[in-house]
């Protein structure tokens, strides 16, 4: 006979007739809702009906630091059709409702994580009760797997906190701190980790709480307590979300649909919108390529930068360069690594520019009552600085930040070797400069790598470790999981000019300035890079970058890997003009002040500068696939050259690099639905039109003849 599988539910009847429900998932460090549980939870219920002398209910965590982390999102993968998928949320749905229905009063205890699904089944109970650790975070984020709330979410939070306030949370799927979570009603209490129990108990003790109507602000009363009122704030939620997502994003529509029908028609009509909702959006390809980069990235957190490599563990960092991306990587290494940084520059000005930068962000936080201020203090001791190399001798981890100056960076190599240990890692924050040329004349080789950020360093998600052919097994592994304690999503990129990011941006950018030469107006070739689903346009990116940067790419590139990299020679009197884009107020865009506050304005004179004169003439679609192309071809290029090891780095390399579509999938999932014969096909269309620089990539051409795909699943 087989072992019945032990549940994840278990019950403790108290001496005081209050009964603890504990949710502890078997041979996991997190609980995920899967969908086996929904007859072990009726196995519960079912104790819990036969209890007479019952007086409440605590639905708590066996987990530390975690209460419901969201569904397994991977049973959707099994959905053969929107049937299966309905049948999910109305199982769902159907056994959260026989919670709410109780006689007895039962209170969610929460301790970290109450995500998704995890959320849902607080939001069934009838009070809410959370901890004080900084781990503990509420949010319904499906609509970021391109999903909506599909356990009754989008009915009973709109009616918990308001509509607003629920949509708010909804559309764009972020997490709220415990703070805010009790000023805006979704928890009833806020206590320490240590006396959760106790507290959900008592609060078990008090009967079932009478609910209040959501507390609104005037404009939440004008808006959500009368039909027109509604109208106005569904139109204009409509009107915004249309805005963000250019129509790519099915989900936060049909979001909108179920509060809308939960809210004008009744909750059983908003349960009903609500599961076919969610069936239909499962079955999407935005979906399926939304699940595909959470899948990737969590794959990627459980691997060692070499396989059957553990890493060191760092204990101390120090940082070389106070600027910008200086001050953003002591940021993220003492903010989210927890680990001292020791930041050196020329200058006490530097040091002084380095640590404000961190102050700055961590006074953000406790003005929105995110940490208290003892917490930002902790991390500001934790960065000093110096102006020479004291205090470097027990860095396990340097990080360059300095110029991109080949000699400049060889002396730091130098200065670290002498000052530091055998063994410390000097990691070089360059975006173009070859790592085996930095490490070129170094003692120990083997402890040179590259890290590349992208800026802002605080907020981009991913950093390219670069290994040159003497990189330690070691040094990769090490300063991989040092990047993912920063909070970082890395991949592991080979030493060639360009690297991964920048050489697939490249082609990209060069084809939107050929497109601007042929005449388009830049606002219509933004706008066409924006519908197709990039965050910002190519010539908005452009001047946020730093249009000198992108000169002083180019011709690396260009040098090392041929001609298909030449940028328009055209392009060269916007350097003679002294534009440089944001950071001096002179590019392509309107700055300091002189555009409207509501709308970027373009600087007319670049036309007569490049000698065009802007008249529309290619549509929108034909704008992005030219540019897009490129980007796709020289992706495979990488791919077929071991610059990136698999796909899989591809794809999330490029979304959290530069903003490739996420419905996409990422370059290479969309080669993969346009089919490689397609793409060909395409290229080569365009190269009897441009010239050669569409040829495409053999790789390509090989795959086309049969039949390829980069995912063998897809």
């Amino acid at each position: 006979m087989t072992a019945k599988k032990k549940s994840a539910f278990s019950l403790e009847i108290r001496d005081d007739n209050i009964g603890v429900i504990t949710m502890d998932v078997p041979g996991e460090k997190m609980n995920t809702l899967k969908s086996e549980f929904a007859d072990q939870f009726v196995e519960i219920m079912d104790k819990i009906k036969h209890e007479p002398n019952l007086k409440g209910l605590v639905l708590i965590s066996g987990k530390d630091d975690s209460f419901v982390a969201g569904a397994d999102i991977s049973m959707l993968d099994s959905c053969k059709s929107q049937n299966d998928a309905e049948e999910i949320s109305r199982t769902a749905q159907r056994v959260f409702k026989d919670l709410e229905t109780l006689k007895v009063p039962i209170i969610a205890a929460i301790n970290g994580p109450c995500l998704g699904g995890g959320l849902e089944l607080a939001l069934a109970c009838h009070a809410r009760i959370c901890t004080t650790n900084p781990k503990t975070a509420i949010g319904l984020p499906e609509v970021q797997l391109g999903l909506l709330p599909g356990g009754g979410g989008t009915q009973r939070l709109p009616r918990l906190v308001g509509v607003q306030k629920a949509l708010d949370m909804m559309l764009t799927g972020k997490q709220i701190r415990p703070k805010q979570a009790k000023k805006m009603g979704l928890v009833d209490d806020i206590v320490p980790k240590t006396i959760l129990l106790d507290a959900a108990i008592k609060l078990a003790k008090k009967g079932k709480p009478s609910r209040k109507p959501p507390k609104l602000d005037l404009m939440g009363k004008v808006l959500e307590t009368n039909p027109y009122g509604r109208k106005v704030l569904f139109d204009q939620a409509t009107k915004q979300t249309l805005k963000k997502t250019r129509g790519n994003y099915p989900a936060p529509e049909k979001i909108l649909d179920a509060v809308k029908a939960g809210v004008e028609l009744g909750i059983e009509q908003g349960y009903d919108k609500e599961a076919k909702g969610f069936s239909e959006l499962v079955m999407t390809k935005e979906s399926e390529a939304l699940r595909s980069i959470f899948f990737a990235t969590t794959e990627m957190k459980k691997e060692n930068g070499v396989d059957g490599v553990d890493p060191l563990k760092v204990n101390k960092a120090a940082v070389l360069g106070g600027g910008l991306m200086g001050g953003g990587i002591s940021y993220v290494t003492t903010n989210k690594a927890s680990v001292p940084v020791r930041l050196k520059d020329i200058s006490h000005d530097g040091i002084k520019h380095a640590m404000q930068y961190s102050f700055d962000l961590l006074n953000k936080k406790v003005k929105r009552r995110h940490i208290l201020k003892a917490e930002m203090q902790k991390q500001m001791n934790m960065l000093t600085g110096t102006v020479d190399y004291s205090g470097f001798h027990d860095a396990d981890i340097v990080m360059e930040a300095v110029f991109e100056d080949l000699n400049l960076k060889r002396r730091m190599v130098a200065d670290v070797e002498e000052n530091c240990r055998e063994n410390t890692i000097f990691a070089s924050n360059t975006s173009s400069l070859p790592i085996g040329q930095i490490a070129g004349e170094a003692k120990r080789p083997e402890n040179v790598i590259g890290l590349h950020y992208f800026s802002p360093v605080d907020k981009m998600p991913l950093v390219e470790v670069i290994a040159h052919d003497k990189t330690s097994d070691s040094t990769i592994s090490t300063t991989v999981d040092f990047a993912r304690k920063q909070g970082k999503t890395p991949i592991v990129v080979k030493d060639k000019a360009g690297f991964y990011v920048n050489r697939i941006l490249a082609p990209y950018m060069n084809e939107a300035a050929f497109v601007l030469l042929d005449g388009e107006p830049i606002e219509h070739l933004d706008s066409a890079l924006v519908d197709f689903g990039f965050p910002v346009g190519p010539m908005t990116l452009l001047d946020e970058v730093g249009i000198d940067i992108g000169a002083k790419i180019g011709p690396i590139l260009v040098g090392e890997l041929g001609d298909r990299f030449q940028a328009p020679a055209a392009f060269d009197k916007l350097i003679a003009d002294g534009r440089k884009g944001k950071k001096n107020g002179k590019g392509l865009y309107l700055y300091n002040g002189k555009a409207k506050k509501s709308k970027k304005e373009v600087d007319e004179s670049v036309y007569a500068l490049l000698g065009i004169t802007p008249n529309q003439k290619q549509s929108k679609d034909e704008i992005a696939e030219r540019c897009v192309v490129q980007m796709l071809n020289e992706a495979a290029r990488c791919l077929d050259e071991g610059i990136i090891r698999n796909a899989r780095d591809g794809d999330i390399g490029a979304i959290f690099g530069i903003g490739f579509p996420p419905f996409l999938g990422g370059p290479f999932r969309y080669m993969d639905q346009l089919g490689a014969k397609q793409l060909v096909s395409k290229l080569e269309g365009y190269q009897r039109r441009y010239g050669d620089r569409f040829e495409p990539a053999d790789c390509l051409k090989n795959m086309a003849e049969k039949d390829g795909k980069f995912y063998q699943d897809a």
